[in-house]
């Protein structure tokens, strides 16, 4: 779903608000918060870069968000999306893919959430994408098979700055929690497009709906963690033939 243009109504008061999520991820992360937006528009900002490091803060009238990553961390992380459950999904894909994340969201959950689990996504594939920069000296690949007790799902990654995502998941209900597992297929779609990604994942059986998705989460995180580390043999070389990575393979 395409962001909706915020109005200038209220602008300082959303302007306040917005930076001050902003300020809240960037100072649990330790890093620089992004800049206050204009009023009037929606928007990804520039990312706060220290080492391979992103802060973005994204504003629509259905959400505020401000996330920031370190893609050289050590697993902490920092979320508070207002959904229990998208909590813990985040938490697992900054455990085990050792990236940092602080993660603040305010969104329209008297609706539902929909729009606060794909807009999560959304910031932190920006993150992920402006924190790689131009890509350089990454190894680009990354793949995990994960098992979870009756569970067993593989994950596959190209960080190619070609964002596709194939999603081969079915769960036996309809809900983990309060939270529709429809959604999840969302905020893996939202990610991979915002984060330049291509991405498979296959559940490849399983009984436990909980169980499937934690392992989805948990395979991106450890295919994820592959695929942005730094080659030290090519460590300033873009890994593809053609000297940048978009476009065509």
């Amino acid at each position: 779903m395409s962001p909706k243009t915020a109005t200038k109504r209220g602008a300082k008061g959303d302007a306040a608000t917005t930076s001050a999520l902003a300020k809240a991820a960037a100072k649990s992360a330790k890093r620089v918060p992004a800049p206050v937006e204009k009023a009037g528009r929606p928007s990804v900002k520039p990312a706060a870069f220290v080492g391979r490091s992103a802060t973005v803060a994204r504003k629509t009238k259905e959400t505020e968000i401000a996330v920031t990553v370190n893609l050289d961390g050590t697993g902490h992380y920092d979320v508070s999306t207002g959904i229990g459950f998208l909590d813990h999904m985040l938490e697992q894909l900054s455990r085990h893919s050792l990236i940092d994340i602080t993660c603040r969201a305010r969104g329209d959950l008297h609706i539902d959430a929909h729009h606060t689990t794909e807009d999560t996504g959304i910031a932190i594939g920006e993150a992920v994408t402006q924190a790689l920069g131009n890509r350089a000296g990454i190894a680009r690949y990354g793949s995990a098979y994960v098992p979870m007790d009756e569970t067993l799902t593989r994950v596959a990654l190209d960080a190619s700055n070609r964002p596709y995502l194939i999603w081969r998941v079915k769960f036996p209900r309809p809900k983990v929690g309060e939270m529709d597992t429809e959604l999840f297929k969302e905020w893996f779609q939202a990610f991979a497009q915002a984060a330049g990604v291509t991405l498979h994942v296959e559940n490849l059986y399983g009984e436990n709906s909980h169980h499937i998705v934690e392992s989805c989460f948990k395979g991106l995180a450890r295919a994820l963690r592959q695929a942005v580390e730094i080659d030290p043999r090519k460590a300033d070389a873009v890994p593809s033939t053609k000297g940048v990575l978009g476009g065509s393979l």
